[in-house]
């Protein structure tokens, strides 16, 4: 075992081998290793260079703490990463080399995701929290994850569809979607001249996701100033990407639906893509086809600016049966992930 660096805690590792905090130069070396690992477990990799780039040295690092492992040429071989969500939620990651055989990548990980759970406790301690739950997504038939999750205690709780629809350009015409239903209003977020959205705007997308999500799994409250700083980080994030949706009522316009999303990185062809990173509907508006105007929204914006895909993450089991509505306007599943957690005490 090396001595790491001042604030990072120890980790058992092979002789010759060094654990430390992760430098802007280790940023291309961690891209490869994450896209070696999901090539290794699904064929192809789908990493976004300037999301990584984010999280280790950008705006996303502030609310993450790294450490990574190099062996005795310098190589990394290893990432663990624990992410401040919000409160009483901690989010950790851990990367090991593919070709790292059992021997030594299962004694590297049990290290590493123990670092994770020290880690995810200080930070809560830091918020005031006696608990905090740990979260971790393990690609689907990812067995070498899920044996290091049940190692650590965590359980499979749940399983979600990645998902992608192709847009075609002919989807940029006003007359490509039905209008939405009567009563049904779907609009950007009001933006100053500067670009920077107006505040009564963000704080109404906010509302109303917290509301939709009320009944979904593993729902909780998340602060406003969590929600935006949390979305912020994604090097994606566009202000002119959310939308608000109402519907008429006898008291006047009603809060109905929200969407905000991103841009997703170009692919082997050369196109970037448009991502859906959360949509809701309130209940007291679902029926009302708003969901639908919404995702006619995002594709036909998706179609203007020129992109080649609309890609969106939903719940396998969601309550609203949302994901045979994508699958009924063209989504299809290219791969799953499951949420592995565990409530941890943090004295």
């Amino acid at each position: 075992m090396t001595s790491p660096q001042p604030g990072v805690p120890a980790v058992e590792v092979p002789p010759g081998w060094v654990t430390r905090a992760p430098s802007p130069d280790d940023v291309p070396a961690l891209i490869d290793l994450v896209a070696a690992h999901q090539r290794a477990v699904r064929g192809r990799s789908s990493v976004d260079a300037d999301a990584v780039h984010s999280v280790v040295v950008g705006v996303g690092s502030w609310t993450r703490r790294h450490v990574v492992v190099t062996d005795d040429a310098g190589t990394v071989r290893a990432w663990a990463s624990v992410h401040d969500r919000a409160a009483g939620r901690t989010s950790i990651e851990v990367t090991v080399s593919p070709d790292l055989p059992e021997p030594q990548a299962d004694p590297l990980a049990t290290g590493l995701y123990t670092w994770t759970c020290e880690t995810a406790k200080e930070v809560a301690r830091e918020r005031d929290q006696d608990v905090t739950q740990l979260d971790a997504t393990v690609l689907a038939g990812d067995t070498r994850q899920q044996r290091w999750m049940q190692a650590i205690q965590l359980r499979r709780t749940r399983t979600w569809l990645q998902m992608s629809r192709p847009v075609a350009a002919e989807e940029a015409d006003p007359q490509a979607f039905p209008p939405p239903r009567e009563g049904v209003v779907v609009r950007r977020v009001a933006q100053h001249e500067d670009g920077l959205p107006v505040a009564e705007d963000v704080r109404a997308v906010h509302l109303v996701l917290e509301e939709s999500f009320a009944d979904h799994f593993n729902s909780y409250r998340e602060s406003f100033a969590e929600f935006v700083t949390r979305l912020r980080e994604d090097p994606g994030h566009r202000w002119d990407h959310w939308w608000l949706a109402t519907v008429d009522s006898p008291e006047g316009p009603q809060l109905a639906g929200a969407v905000v999303g991103s841009v997703l990185a170009e692919d082997a062809d050369g196109f970037e893509g448009s991502y859906i990173d959360y949509i809701g509907v309130h209940r007291s508006a679902r029926g009302r086809g708003v969901a639908k105007s919404l995702l006619h929204t995002v594709i036909r914006d998706a179609a203007e600016r020129g992109r080649n895909r609309v890609g969106l993450e939903v719940d396998a089991d969601s309550p609203t049966g949302a994901d045979g509505l994508y699958a009924s306007m063209g989504w299809e599943t290219v791969y799953r992930t499951e949420s592995w957690q565990r409530d941890i005490e943090t004295s």
